[in-house]
């Protein structure tokens, strides 16, 4: 049996029953100690059709791990073999840190989602760096991306300076860079999207290091004047690309209704993520390629996103959802959507629903 096929039917009829008896975090560390035991096997060939270039990079497909679901890098080769396209790791900051009081992650089911108030749980960048060194000589397929944050403790007046050291510490083995100013869960943290905040980080980070694509990632609840303002600025500045989206704190607007306190992600997030997607898209004329993440699980909601104006799309809690599988039946889907609408390319898509 493929490999990929046999996890998973194995998570389907056995493994998911186990986790979800226990709390999601223990959960979600159980299972990454699986995956990075797991033995490594060949990956399926992509069909050239699903390729992305973005900033020279090749990517075999465009269908990536969402950052939170590998904070310090000890799975890639896990992703690798079910056939991702790149993994975005972290949120890594400069030191260890063990983020915020624990309870702070819950399943909603019902919905198909995820609350969490973690708060960057990092064993910071010294512990992360020597991981994906060792990962890049491998000279795995996947492509890697790093997402970066400021600690908690850090003052103000320093988290730029966070930002800049974590760019001079890990940028040269990265694809490329998020910068993570968008988590509900850090205090002040999404104050850093304005515009001019925004400016500083990138430009302390440049002084570190201006040979990776440098990324931002947004929260789902900016309003339209902020982040038309955040695009204007992003285009003058020459970002080279935006994440969309974080986790909601908005719940009752994608109708979830929960006392835990965090950002919600998972089946809800679909169409807002969706229509901040299209706006980016819009406001940006097309030129500032987009990572599509929320919501996401099946080559549907993927195409939709892509369409909508993502080069690129990222999965977190649809697989805790879907399984291990989910990624392969999204590249087959996407393969089908793409002939039947037309296209010889995932870039031809891109945004010819925004039009």
């Amino acid at each position: 049996m493929d490999p990929i096929v046999a996890a998973d039917t194995l998570y389907r009829t056995l493994l998911k029953r186990i986790l979800f008896r226990l709390d999601a975090e223990t959960a979600h560390r159980l299972t990454l100690r699986m995956l990075s035991a797991a033995p490594v096997f060949a990956r399926p060939a992509d069909s050239l059709e699903l390729g992305v270039k973005l900033w020279g990079i090749d990517f075999a497909n465009p269908i990536g791990l969402a950052a939170g679901m590998d904070k310090d890098a000890i799975a890639v080769t896990a992703w690798n073999s079910l056939g991702f396209g790149f993994a975005e790791l972290g949120t890594i900051t400069p030191r260890p840190q063990p983020g915020n009081d624990k309870p702070r992650a819950w399943r909603i089911p019902e919905h198909r989602a995820l609350i969490n108030r973690l708060g960057f749980p990092s064993e910071g960048m010294d512990a992360v760096a020597p991981r994906i060194e060792r990962i890049r000589r491998r000279n795995l397929a996947i492509r890697i991306g790093l997402n970066f944050g400021p600690n908690k403790e850090t003052p103000p007046d320093k988290v730029a300076a966070d930002y800049a050291a974590l760019a001079g510490r890990l940028g040269a083995i990265a694809d490329f860079i998020v910068v993570n100013v968008s988590s509900p869960n850090t205090p002040g943290l999404r104050e850093w999207q304005s515009p001019e905040r925004m400016r500083e980080i990138i430009a302390a980070m440049r002084n570190n290091i201006s040979s990776r694509p440098v990324l931002l990632k947004l929260a789902p609840d900016l309003e339209p004047a902020d982040l038309f303002r955040i695009c204007d600025a992003a285009m003058e500045i020459r970002l080279d690309g935006i994440v969309a989206t974080n986790t909601t704190v908005a719940r009752e607007a994608v109708g979830v209704a929960s006392s835990h306190p965090g950002g919600l992600s998972g089946r809800p997030l679909l169409e807002k993520s969706r229509a901040m997607i299209r706006e980016i898209y819009n406001r940006t004329g097309g030129k500032m390629p987009i990572v599509g993440v929320g919501g996401i699980v099946s080559a549907e909601d993927a195409w939709g996103h892509i369409r909508a104006g993502a080069s690129m799309v990222e999965l977190y809690t649809g697989l805790i959802y879907e399984g291990p599988g989910l990624v392969a039946r999204i590249k087959a889907g996407l393969a089908g959507l793409m002939k039947r609408d037309g296209f010889r390319s995932i870039g031809e898509a891109v945004g010819t629903e925004s039009k």
